[in-house]
């Protein structure tokens, strides 16, 4: 058994050493080829060509006809562009617009027109250009009337130059002006027709001067101020004369959620007529603290006041205002508690009525308290109100009253004593689109006096109202004047006896129209008084009738 086992160990080793002596076997040389020749092994690839030996190689019928696949040239350009999602919020790009030439603004106009009752009219406005910053110009402005009564004339004239300047910090306005209005005392009594056979003329004449300064708003500007002075010199045909000078400051200072500041004012006025040299003089100080939240405006302050010259006395009146929103935005309610002294000057009295007579009484007027409060509001840029109920308190309240020396002239008298007030006051205002406005205001007073039996001449009611449609070219404007019924005191002209006359409430409506046929010329027409009321502001003194005017503007 070993030898046995010993002969296959021996056999196994020769055939394996015989195995590795034929792998190791020589490789032979491939003779080189020579000098000069070229040789080149070639693979021969063809298809394939199965035998029917191979079949069973097979699983199933192969495709025998084969096609070498077309590859095209792919040409490849990257696209310099943002990949954006529409899901999200992207900025609008910019577009290129066509620059224009600048628009030819027509900063100048003059109008003239004439109609009946010997109406004429002329106006002219010039200003230097569309620069806001740097401004001036000039203007004038002449109307006259004649009605059917023996000399029921009048005129006004209207001259000035003005000019504005906005600097970095300030702003500079001023203006140069002289106004004239002539008329005659043509007052005509039904009861005794030749009372008033040659009524006199009387002329004013007034030239001002104003100049402001003003503070430029600034967001991280803590305080403002504005200075302003304003001055005139009034002539009247019958030798009176008026000469003031006001200088007027305001500051203001933010102090963390409160403003301080105070408003002050310095006024000189010299009133001189045949009887009277009167020095009327005041200084107004009102120091005020205000606070503003989210929902409250609250203003505490005091108003001093010193009257000197041919009277002096010391007024002290609270300043208390403030608002509250309702309704943020549309509605706010508002009120006050305040008082002042009603100065009386002969330039205010001759512009509510030029009917004056000579030596008219000065004297200042003490509202001893305005205790009112009300809504404002809007609803919307189209609509726009504000009503409010008050309640004033006025010591020597003024009044005119015709004169005993001639029934064709007005004196001034006053209260004496407490006259009261109670008083309703409203405003409206519509945009019912881009082409019609309409506009109103109502003032409604109850007056209970001190030692006078009536509030001469104060109507109980007074409302206006405008309205405006504008049509591309062609405009349209209405206004309308209610006037309530008043009370008028006249004398006796023998026994100088008082006699109370009411003047009669009226309706006063007025339209006109005007197109623009050219670019820059355009006519108008308006008709005044149109329902033709001879009516009465004043007693004795009826107004024109029905006045038709017409005419051409020109824009420059």
């Amino acid at each position: 058994m070993k030898s046995t086992y010993f002969n296959y160990t021996f056999l196994f080793l020769i055939g394996t050493s015989l195995a590795g002596f034929s792998q190791n076997k020589p490789e032979e040389k491939k003779p080189e080829p020579a000098k000069g020749e070229i040789t080149e092994e070639i693979e021969v690839v063809r298809p394939y060509m199965p035998v029917l030996a191979d079949a069973s190689k097979i699983r199933r019928s192969p495709d025998l006809n084969t096609n070498k696949p077309f590859k095209p040239n792919l040409n490849y350009s990257i696209l310099d562009k943002r990949l954006e999602l529409n899901s999200d919020l992207r900025q609008l790009q910019a577009q290129d617009i066509n620059l224009l030439g600048p628009e030819i603004l027509k900063n100048n106009y003059a109008k003239l027109g004439a109609g009946n009752l010997g109406t004429v009219l002329g106006e002219v406005y010039i200003n230097t250009g569309s620069d806001e910053a740097l401004q001036a110009g000039g203007f004038f402005k002449h109307i006259n009337q004649s009605g059917k009564l023996n000399q029921q004339n009048i005129s006004t004239q209207e001259l000035g130059i003005f000019g504005k300047s906005i600097q970095d910090r300030i702003t500079l306005n001023g203006e140069l002006g002289y106004d004239r209005l002539s008329t005659y005392l043509y007052g005509f009594n039904p009861e005794n027709t030749l009372a008033n056979p040659d009524p006199s003329h009387q002329r004013y004449g007034t030239f001002n001067i104003k100049g402001e300064l003003l503070k430029n708003f600034n967001d991280s500007s803590e305080s403002d101020y504005a200075a302003k002075i304003d001055a005139y010199l009034l002539r009247n045909n019958f030798a009176a004369k008026e000469n003031s000078y006001t200088l007027s400051g305001f500051f203001n200072k933010v102090w963390k959620d409160f403003n301080i500041g105070a408003n002050s004012s310095i006024d000189f006025t010299a009133t001189k007529d045949e009887t009277y040299d009167i020095s009327n003089n005041l200084i107004r100080i009102n120091p005020y603290l205000k606070l503003q939240g989210k929902n409250y405006k609250l203003s505490l302050g005091i108003n001093l006041v010193k009257e000197f010259g041919t009277e002096s006395r010391t007024n002290l009146f609270p300043a208390v205002t403030g608002e509250f929103p309702i309704v943020p935005g549309y509605a706010t309610i508002f009120g006050g508690y305040t008082g002042d002294v009603l100065k009386s000057t002969l330039k205010n009295f001759a512009a509510e009525n030029p009917y004056l007579s000579q030596n008219i009484a000065i004297e200042n007027a003490i509202e001893k308290s305005n205790v009112y409060g009300g809504i404002k509001g809007n609803a919307g840029a189209g609509f726009g109100f504000k009503a409010m109920v008050y309640f004033k308190t006025i010591e020597d309240m003024p009044l005119f009253t015709n004169s005993k020396t001639g029934f064709q002239q007005f004196d001034v008298i006053y209260d004496r004593g407490n006259s009261k007030t109670f008083g309703i006051e409203g405003e409206l205002s519509v945009k019912a689109s881009e082409t019609l406005n309409l506009t109103g205001r109502l003032l409604m007073n109850d007056y209970k006096m001190g030692t006078e039996d009536e509030a001469w001449y104060k109507p109980n009611y007074r409302m206006f109202s405008n309205a405006r449609l504008s049509l591309n070219k062609f405009t349209l404007d209405a206004e309308l004047v209610l006037n309530g019924d008043s009370n008028g005191l006249t004398y006796d002209s023998e026994t100088l006896e008082r006699k109370v006359i009411v003047v009669k409430s009226y309706v006063d409506l007025s339209a006109g129209a005007e197109y623009q046929f050219k670019d820059k010329m355009g006519i108008f027409l308006r008709a005044n008084n149109l329902f033709g009321n001879e009516y009465q502001r004043f007693l004795y003194y009826p107004n024109f009738g029905l006045n038709i005017l017409g005419g051409l503007n020109y824009s420059f």
